[in-house]
């Protein structure tokens, strides 16, 4: 299983931390991209370097800024990052399953962390449906089909 990716500035840090934790505890690897602490930082560096790495290894990452919008616009720039920014659990789900999305995006300063890590458990558990959800996803991501974990030829 690939390790999960995850990165924040500084304002997504501390829920960084506690997910990580998490992730951890359930027995998964994490790859911590940064920031390394809670002093001011810029979140597009932290996003650039966990989508990379999401593609490299077809696997799942976690972005986390204060609104996660940030984050969200930052990711959604790279092709094959398919980035979605979800406040509860049914986006989670529905995120995996109808649009394959391959990172998560949360706002420390808007998010619970109990609400934050239901959302986290969902995303790293539900599979993509496929089936006519793959068409759409091509319709505006042709490079989906060599990036995702969920999508084959």
């Amino acid at each position: 299983m690939t390790p999960v990716c995850i990165g924040s500035d500084h304002a997504g840090f501390a829920l960084k931390t506690l997910i990580i934790e998490h992730v951890r505890a359930a027995g998964r690897d994490v790859k911590d991209f940064g920031a390394p602490c809670p002093e001011p930082a810029d979140y597009p560096r932290y996003s650039a370097s966990v989508c990379e790495a999401v593609l490299a290894d077809n696997g799942l990452g976690i972005l986390i800024c204060g609104t996660g919008v940030g984050m969200s616009m930052a990711a959604n720039r790279m092709p094959g990052i398919r980035a979605a920014l979800c406040a509860c659990a049914f986006q989670a789900r529905a995120s995996r399953e109808h649009n394959d999305a391959n990172v998560l995006c949360l706002g420390g300063r808007v998010t619970g962390p109990a609400v934050a890590l239901e959302m986290v458990d969902i995303f790293l558990s539900t599979p993509f449906s496929g089936g006519r959800h793959l068409q759409r996803i091509l319709q505006f991501d042709p490079a989906a089909r060599s990036h995702s974990p969920g999508i084959s030829c």
